[in-house]
């Protein structure tokens, strides 16, 4: 019977969207191509580095390197192996859904147990600096001091979430040992010598699979950036959006919150660059409310990442429903965080000496515009270019 529901409740809903982009073909559209351009502007290109790097760096055997070295500080502290702090520093450095898809890498390789991954993968996941200084705090809101309000509020509260997600499932063995050792740079050497000769691909062919497999996954996210930009565009066409934060009103108004913001707030949870930016030209003067609410859509992640590690996850038996929660709990933890560092960070940068300020903003503004210009520019070659040299790849192989 429960099966028999689900197949009712996908295509139901499958169905009414179907009816929707038929009633609002133009709407559509415009939400397809703006979920288009974020991904082949911005996300393609600044991802697929990381990517490749990160297989490369799993099949020449680095990262037993790292983890080895690293295994008595993440064991102690989030209780997941060594080889963990690779995927926290590069999630945390490229952004979402890198930290997933490095765990499930991790995972594959026998790395990580099931249970390790789902701790690993519950903190991995976070927004890139370049996201929060230069998308949100200087294109959304134009103020460079957001930047670091969020930032730490948001990496904190990761790292906290990390600290909470150690005593899940404690008691399950590990796949390595849990002795705590000082670092050995001679058996970690080894560790990757073995590694590394353990696989018996040659060079060109492991280097070919890193670039395939990181174009593929970034294929995947790109259609799901496009679906959830339709899917919220349309949600708030036929006033399912609007129901909610109605609904949700009398909630932000109990937290003594402006119940404006309920409406991006819902867009913020399917779509956190959407979301963000409705809350930055929202004209309520009450802007440590806004921050606090961009906070903990930044540390939920939004509906279209989760799908996206999901997705990626789906590929192995790490369970997405320790991540789900860890999503909740590191919103609510942003949140908290930025009410607590509001003052003390921001407030007071605000207070210091105009010239300072005028110096400072002008560097980051000018840093972080030059990023996203060059990226807007040179971005879409980048992408077109590397689906070409997937595509010759793909083609050679089929030859053989």
């Amino acid at each position: 019977m429960k099966q028999i529901m689900m197949t009712l409740l996908l295509s139901t809903s499958a169905l009414c969207m179907a009816l929707a982009l038929i009633i609002y073909p133009e709407q559509s559209l415009e939400a397809s191509v703006r979920g288009l351009n974020i991904w082949w502007e911005v996300v393609f290109p600044s991802l697929l580095p990381f990517f490749i790097t990160a297989e490369l760096l799993i099949g020449f055997g680095v990262v037993k390197f790292i983890g080895s070295l690293f295994e008595p500080i993440m064991r102690p502290l989030f209780n997941v192996p060594g080889s963990g702090s690779f995927a926290w520093s590069m999630g945390m450095a490229s952004g979402y859904p890198s930290g997933a898809k490095i765990t499930a890498r991790l995972r594959e390789e026998k790395q990580l147990s099931k249970t390790e991954a789902e701790r690993l993968v519950a903190f991995t996941n976070a927004s890139s600096p370049l996201f929060i200084f230069g998308a949100v705090a200087v294109g959304f809101f134009h103020d460079p001091n957001l930047g670091i309000l969020l930032a730490l509020a948001h990496y904190i509260g990761n790292t906290l979430v990390g600290l909470c997600m150690r005593y899940y499932k404690k008691r399950e063995q590990s796949v390595s040992e849990t002795k705590r050792t000082r670092p050995n740079i001679k058996k970690a050497f080894q560790s990757m010598h073995r590694t590394r000769l353990n696989d018996p691909r040659p060079l060109g062919e492991i280097i070919g699979d890193s670039v395939l497999h990181s174009i593929q996954t970034l294929v995947m996210v790109g259609g799901f950036i496009i679906l959830f930009s339709v899917l919220t565009k349309l949600l708030h066409l036929i006033g399912v959006s609007s129901f909610i934060a109605y609904n949700i009103q009398y909630l932000f108004k109990l937290m003594m919150m402006p119940p404006e913001l309920s409406l991006p707030f819902i867009s913020g949870l399917f779509e956190i660059t959407l979301g963000a930016k409705l809350i930055s030209q929202l004209s309520t003067d009450m802007l440590l409310a806004k921050v606090i609410v961009v906070s903990f859509i930044l540390g939920f992640n939004g509906f279209s990442v989760q799908a996206q590690v999901a997705s990626i996850l789906a590929k192995t038996d790490i369970s997405f429903k320790p991540y789900f929660f860890a999503r909740i709990l590191h919103g609510v933890f942003s949140s908290l965080l930025t009410l607590f560092l509001y003052k003390p960070i921001y407030l007071k940068q605000s207070t210091e000496p105009e010239e300072t300020m005028l110096v400072f903003r002008n560097t980051s503004i000018d840093a972080s515009t030059n990023i996203l210009e060059l990226m807007s520019q040179y971005g879409p070659v980048m992408t077109l270019g590397s689906l070409f040299i997937a595509f010759i790849i793909l083609a050679r192989r089929s030859t053989r």
